[in-house]
């Protein structure tokens, strides 16, 4: 098992890559089609996409919970 202290990074990898292949699947669909080849030029997407995806949401989140945590109350 992965010890807790890697929780954020993990979860930030899981998160970026559901999110990049749900992105970049529905991009390519949008500007090539599906076709026989729809397979091979998602997955360039997607790699391209998680390879920026995943370090922004490591920089972004802590900011976003900060944003949060100003505009809500307990």
């Amino acid at each position: 098992m992965i010890p807790v202290r890697f929780a954020p990074i993990l979860f930030g990898l899981i998160l970026s890559g559901v999110m990049s292949a749900m992105v970049s699947g529905i991009a390519t669909w949008r500007a090539v089609g599906m076709h026989n080849e729809f397979g091979t030029h998602w997955l360039g997407a997607w790699l391209l996409g998680w390879s920026v995806a995943f370090p922004a949401v490591l920089i972004v989140a802590p900011v976003t919970r900060r944003i949060v945590a100003r505009l809500t109350r307990a």
